[in-house]
């Protein structure tokens, strides 16, 4: 049976899985409805987009994880949102989340919009994390991941405008995943509740191409010496 890796993006109802043969060959799409799904499937490597190792008190441009991958990304670098204290974890409102963001960052700040509508993702994959479980499971980004692909340069066009598919950014992106060998899944079998665009597919897609880097050994750390959190989960994007 040949050896496996996935690429995992969050969807709207749940998470985008594309699990791809370590040697080539076709991948597979299928949904998810927790990460703990995902943790049980047969991947060896699992790249996903979300925050792992979360500051006590966060700072003005988040990380140096963020800070690193913002860097490299010229236009695209807006995609990286800033991660906020662990305890903002336990918000039930965008109000909640800032008032205690507030109380828990220097200079004091909110959070953005963007940030608290990923924040129960956060939270879903830091209740599940521990540090030996980082040998397995990386934090990605699919932008860093398309970055790579480019040999190390932003991409131009963009995948979205005004929150629509953006078709010469869409057609970028097929064109980069085929040029590093992976061809596109067909979509995935439904799950009631979950919906995904392509956008999210091609997003797991990129982070399934992370996780064969990771595998091979030719990966990149960002930072390359990576600080730990206060549960000892290191703060690093992977691509």
């Amino acid at each position: 049976m040949a050896e496996l890796v996935a690429g995992v993006d969050g969807c709207r109802g749940g998470w985008i899985a594309v699990l791809a043969p370590l040697s080539g060959g076709l991948a597979e799409a299928r949904l998810h409805r927790t990460f703990a799904e995902v943790l049980e499937t047969e991947a060896r490597i699992i790249a996903i987009d979300v925050p792992i190792g979360l500051p006590e008190r966060a700072i003005k441009g988040g990380r140096q994880a963020c800070n690193e991958a913002r860097s490299r990304l010229g236009a695209r670098q807006s995609s990286v949102f800033s991660v906020p204290a662990r305890s903002v974890l336990k918000a039930r409102s965008y109000e909640d989340a800032c008032a205690i963001n507030l109380e828990n960052s220097d200079p004091p700040r909110k959070i953005a919009k963007q940030t608290f509508n990923i924040l129960a993702r956060i939270a879903e994959v830091d209740a599940l994390m521990t540090p030996a479980l980082q040998a397995r499971v990386f934090e990605c980004h699919p932008e860093l991941a398309f970055w790579a692909m480019n040999r190390e340069r932003p991409l131009i066009q963009p995948k979205k405008v005004k929150s629509r598919p953006y078709e010469e950014g869409m057609q970028l992106r097929r064109h980069l995943l085929a040029k590093a060998g992976l061809e596109i899944p067909e979509p995935p079998a439904p799950v009631a509740g979950i919906n995904f665009g392509e956008d999210d597919l091609l997003d797991a897609c990129a982070c399934a191409v992370t996780a064969r880097r990771i595998a091979a050994g030719a990966a990149r750390r960002l930072p390359a010496d990576p600080p730990c959190d206060a549960r000892g989960l290191y703060m690093a994007i992977t691509c």
